[in-house]
């Protein structure tokens, strides 16, 4: 497992499309949004300004590209390649395969968030409260990216190649935007408000905005993170077995 991590690792660090997507693209994006607000700007219903809330949309978007891209498409062309079928004949074991998918997910999310929070510091003077908020910012969005690495994991053991690329990109714009990474869901008619309040990304997002106000996480969002990583690291555990016994 540790030499399939390694290798992984190097592989994604090599990869400079997913580098681009997972690192320039949130950065380029926070800029592009925010750029044009400043700290007295408030987002309707909240005590936050515009420059943190996207901050920590900005990282979390990042974290769920990352997540998603790395691993949906990378696993969909493996299984077509032979690539797993041969990993199958070695003592590797499933869960330690799934898991270390999942690890390596998060590892390349790191980058990603640390990269936007350089960039909100230096380009656009976000400052917070206090000194333990960076570090706990950053520990608790790359703990919950754990999530969408999951879910990556399933979503390439449950599509093919051909399709696995269309059907990241609907679970990747529609988490994106009805989670309040674009934009926040403040401005969104109730009913579609409801909906996002039980999205994994709007939970996500508000981890970090719960330490931006000086405060911890919420037990409700911590909750509904942790089902969905058991829910999406569980489906993609089955669904390794099951292409297993297909193989």
């Amino acid at each position: 497992m540790k030499t399939l991590v390694k290798l992984e690792i190097v592989r994604t660090l090599r990869n400079r499309k997913f580098m681009f997507f997972t690192i320039v693209y949130p950065s380029a994006l926070f800029l592009l949004i925010a750029g044009s607000t400043d700290a007295d700007d408030q987002v309707p219903g909240t005590r936050l300004s515009m420059p943190l809330y996207y901050m920590v949309a900005m990282a979390s978007f990042g974290a769920l590209t990352a997540g998603l891209m790395g691993n949906g498409e990378r696993i969909a062309k493996e299984r077509e390649g032979g690539w797993t079928r041969q990993l199958r004949l070695t003592p590797l074991p499933g869960r330690g395969y799934v898991a270390a998918k999942i690890a390596v997910g998060a590892v390349a999310t790191l980058p990603s968030i640390v990269v936007v929070f350089v960039v909100a510091a230096v380009g656009k003077g976000v400052r917070l409260d206090a000194l333990w908020e960076w570090p706990a910012l950053t520990g608790a969005i790359w703990a919950g990216s754990l999530v969408f690495a999951a879910l990556g994991v399933a979503i390439g053991y449950l599509a093919s190649g051909d399709a696995v690329r269309p059907l990241t990109m609907i679970i990747y714009f529609g988490l994106s935007i009805l989670g309040g990474l674009w934009m926040p869901t403040t401005s969104y008619p109730e009913w579609l408000r409801n909906i996002g309040d039980y999205l994994p990304t709007h939970a996500y997002a508000a981890l970090g905005q719960a330490i931006e106000l000086g405060g911890a996480p919420h037990a409700k969002d911590v909750a509904l993170l942790i089902g969905y990583l058991a829910l999406f690291a569980g489906g993609a555990a089955w669904l390794y077995r099951k292409d297993t016994r297909k193989a």
